[in-house]
């Protein structure tokens, strides 16, 4: 049983979720309109009362996830924390009322698990599909085909931004809401040409803006009653006629949605103007669904995050079988260390795949080089936790430690470094490793014992463990 809790830009959500064999079964879902995105004051920061709020309902969902006897939680957040200058303070509050870590994901990997939920949920494994979602604080365009993604861009426009622009104060006018839209379109513009109808066959809307837009329609007779250009301009003339945010009443809508409805509606019929989209079907499922999903192909050893980074080496021609040796030398010598948990395993086996991929960029500093291109690169299916873990530990493969020296206060991840670096000694010095010789510990001090072979050998490793001295004292 898993659990997959979205704190977005305009609600917080929670899915609880069983794989029965053939697909998840959802048995408990929550949700508070909890409005993170509107809660930012001149300077960026999130206020001390959108914080609040968060926090009561991160509480509420923690109390409903203790119920249940899970297998792994997932908590990611969105544009909203993506934005916020202050997050670095507010995660540990709202991660200690969650009772788990709070990824903070990109807008790209946010479109992916999207088009993961939504293509868990399609029967065709063939058709060519454009996934849209448009957030509180950001809009996802997804093109893939099947359950393969081809095509992920993530927009910064949402329903809270658009409604606080133009419809200030809860007032619709037909000026405006036509001044929302070409605004919308300018954003899109540039993309369209991916996106256009003639690259798929089916588009379909994931949000829950956009399925209570097309409840909205479909209730209330609108249009042609489906997700139609027709029927969108029959809603957003309705909604005119109304006049302000506090009149709409609209059958099936509910009362907190009415406020960023229209936000949401001038994005949706920008994006299908631009994109010469003709209808679009509304679907049950999206990111939540996603990160369950991700959740179990993890479970079952089908973890995404190892096809990121094989295809990160290819793009930058790693030499594999200098890769391998690293990440599996520096792995079997992290088991000797004895750590206390497995928390850095999978991504120190992974910085030593990508360790040399700096030397696509140059032979100098190229350990520099590979740090940051992991930090910044868009891989999917890591956070930005992980991806800053794995560029600290391949920074750290060599020179100095002080660059990484407040990370050493965590003794784990100083022996997943150690590892990393005493593989990265014995690959340069061309040593065949059997781990059956090495004597390996890390406490108040570091004790290594190798074959005097090695040395004599291999002379090198002998200047090498001096080095290592100097960096570690």
């Amino acid at each position: 049983m898993f659990a997959a809790v979205d704190l977005g830009s305009n609600s917080f959500r929670l899915h609880i979720g069983r794989h029965d064999g053939e697909t998840i079964r959802i048995i408990k879902s929550a949700r508070d309109p909890v409005r993170l995105g509107a809660g930012f004051d001149s300077k960026g920061n999130l206020t001390a009362a959108a914080m609040q709020s968060a926090i009561e309902s991160l509480t509420r969902f923690n109390s409903i996830l203790s119920t249940y006897p899970l297998n792994a939680v997932r908590v990611v957040a969105t544009n909203a924390m993506r934005m916020a200058k202050n997050s670095a303070v507010f995660l540990p509050a709202a991660e200690a009322a969650i009772g788990y870590p709070i990824e903070i994901i990109s807008g790209e990997e946010e479109g992916r698990l999207i088009y993961m939920g939504v293509a868990s949920t399609l029967p065709s494994l063939t058709e060519r599909r454009l996934v849209l979602d448009i957030g509180g604080g950001s809009t996802e365009l997804i093109l893939g085909k099947g359950q393969e993604i081809e095509q992920v861009e993530s927009f910064s426009i949402g329903t809270v931004p658009q409604t606080l622009s133009f419809f200030r104060e809860g007032n619709i006018n037909a000026a405006t809401f036509d001044a929302a839209i070409l605004s919308a379109r300018s954003r899109f513009e540039d993309a369209a040409p991916v996106y256009r109808s003639e690259r798929w066959s089916g588009a379909y809307g994931s949000s829950g803006t956009i399925r209570a837009i097309a409840d909205a329609i479909s209730k209330n007779g609108l249009g042609d009653g489906s997700l139609s250009l027709k029927s969108l301009d029959a809603l957003k003339r309705r909604l005119i006629q109304f006049g302000h945010a506090s009149k709409i009443d609209l059958i099936g809508m509910k009362a907190d949605r009415a406020t960023s409805i229209t936000g949401g509606l001038a994005i949706l019929i920008a994006v299908m103007q631009e994109l010469g989209i003709k209808v679009m079907k509304p679907i049950e499922a999206g990111l939540r669904m996603g990160v369950l999903w991700d959740l179990q192909l993890r479970a079952t050893k089908r973890d995404r995050r190892e096809q990121s980074v094989r295809d990160f080496m290819q793009r930058f021609h790693a030499d594999e079988k200098r890769a391998e040796f690293a990440a599996q030398t520096a792995s079997a010598l992290f088991n000797l260390l004895k750590p206390t948990g497995d928390t850095y395993a999978k991504l120190l086996n992974w910085a030593g795949l990508l360790h040399e991929i700096g030397l696509s960029v140059s032979h100098s500093g190229y350990h520099k080089h590979a740090a940051y291109m992991i930090e910044n690169a868009d891989l999917s299916g890591f956070t930005t936790r992980e991806q800053r873990l794995m560029s600290y530990l391949v920074l750290a493969q060599k020179g100095n430690l002080r660059k990484v020296g407040d990370s050493l206060m965590d003794s784990d991840f100083a022996k997943s470094i150690l590892a990393l670096r005493l593989a990265v000694m014995f690959m340069h010095s061309r040593i065949e490793v059997d781990l059956d010789e090495v004597r390996l510990k890390m406490k108040s001090k570091i004790e290594l014992e190798l074959p005097k072979a090695w040395v004599s050998d291999h002379p090198t490793v002998a200047y090498w463990i001096e080095k290592e001295k100097e960096c570690w004292s």
